[in-house]
């Protein structure tokens, strides 16, 4: 007698969105049905097509940089070198990290910068003139933060005023604020052998170093099996497992290099550290929570998420509470390096940078399209020209006008990669 096949339904990913397939397989087998297999090429090449180039660009820019610096200077690739360059990125690196989070949504915060030497300036005077402890004082300046991104979040929700508006008045109404605190001192100086000055002169052990590495690349490997497990069960394609032991060796053996040159000089920098945990931990956030996921629908399609039941204005609030936390972390990082506030805390080009590094690191200014990482590598981008062209002594105009095509370039491809996506879906 023979038998009769048994149907069973399984998720495929169809245009982004799952929907159910029928599939046979012959009853009394209890074997599941085998997910499809793809590899690293062919993801890519699906990300191509629609329009992500990912942080693809901007690896190759760094290597070309690396190429081109290191062939004009023996002292760019220098472990010394290297260090200072992990000092310099990770105040506005950070800054850049809040800039991600809005232009996320297809917004901007121009306020960033003075939001940042505006809550350093907070944390400094609680810490030398009340005499509050540096965790209190760090607190204090978060909050400050914290509220600056909430009236920042109900001007553009609660008034509909555009975010460029809003943060351009705050960009100019903060500064003086900042300026107005400083008051006739101009400076106020941190105690340079302990509390917050000791940030930026706090170094790694190399074993803690190695240890980073090994939670790291383990971390991104239980994740990784974790959610081709996941996709699996659903149905949907998977990498194969070797290739999923490339991705996280390649990794591994990237940040093995990095300790290795860092423990060769002074170690791993606190502030590095700190700047790198905020950088995995918010990328968590976004990619793996409600939140995160609301972020991306309502910067993808703000009407189609509010009709989704979606509370737009709550998500718009959170992302500019964010942007403005960061700052303000970012503030703190650059006081601590300096071991002072001044009247150019948060000014120069430390906003222009921050928002340079977000788009160059991959972020799309028309919103719903980015990761955390674009922060970092952005960053990494403009420090390393900057560094470069400093032990080149090469003019500041230079450098400037070098960033500026590099900003332009990166917004290019991306407007290319869009335009080349919609005339692939028509």
């Amino acid at each position: 007698m023979s038998e009769s096949p048994v149907h069973t339904s399984v998720q495929t990913e169809v245009a982004g969105e799952v929907t159910g397939k029928s599939t046979e397989r012959p009853a009394g087998t209890d074997q599941p049905p085998q997910p499809p297999r793809t590899n690293l090429f062919e993801a890519a090449r699906d990300r191509l097509r629609r329009g992500d180039l990912g942080s693809i660009p901007v690896a190759v820019g760094l290597v070309l940089i690396a190429v081109v610096f290191s062939s004009l200077s023996s002292h760019f690739l220098a472990p010394e070198n290297l260090t200072n360059l992990a000092l310099q990125m990770a105040a506005t690196g950070t800054i850049a990290l809040g800039v991600v989070l809005v232009l996320l949504l297809g917004e901007i915060d121009l306020s960033a910068g003075s939001v940042s030497g505006l809550c350093a300036v907070v944390m400094t005077l609680l810490a030398v003139h009340h005499g509050w402890s540096p965790v209190l004082a760090v607190l204090g300046a978060l909050a400050a933060g914290a509220a600056v991104g909430l009236l920042h979040g109900l001007m553009r929700t609660k008034l509909s005023m555009p975010s460029f508006v809003v943060t351009l008045a705050g960009l100019i109404g903060w500064e003086g604020l900042m300026l107005f605190l400083l008051g006739d001192e101009g400076t106020i100086n941190l105690p340079f052998d302990r509390g917050i000055a000791q940030l930026s002169d706090t170094w790694m052990p190399p074993a803690v170093g190695w240890l980073l590495v090994v939670l790291l690349a383990g971390g991104h490997l239980a994740a990784t099996l974790v959610t081709r497990r996941l996709r699996a069960r659903a149905g949907l394609s998977v990498l194969g497992a070797g290739w999923v032991a490339v991705r996280s060796g390649g990794l591994a053996v990237l940040l093995g290099a990095a300790v290795l040159v860092l423990n060769s000089d002074r170690g791993v920098p606190l502030t590095l550290v700190i700047f790198g945990g905020l950088v995995v931990g918010l990328d968590l956030v976004l990619r793996r929570t409600v939140v995160g996921r609301r972020m991306y629908a309502v910067g993808g399609n703000a009407e189609a998420s509010r009709r989704a039941g979606i509370n737009i204005t709550q998500v718009r609030i959170m992302a500019f509470m964010g942007s403005s936390m960061l700052a303000a972390v970012g503030g703190i990082l650059a006081a601590s390096r300096l071991a002072a506030v001044n009247q150019s805390s948060g000014g120069s080009d430390i906003l222009l940078n921050a928002i340079a590094a977000a788009v160059i690191g991959g972020t799309s200014l028309f919103g719903g399209r980015g990761r955390t990482y674009a922060a970092l590598l952005g960053i990494l981008v403009i420090q390393s020209i900057t560094n470069g062209m400093l032990l080149l002594n090469v003019n500041s105009s230079v450098r400037f006008m070098v960033t500026g095509a590099v900003l332009a370039v990166a917004v290019a491809i991306d407007s290319l990669a869009r335009r080349g996506a919609a005339d692939g879906v028509r």
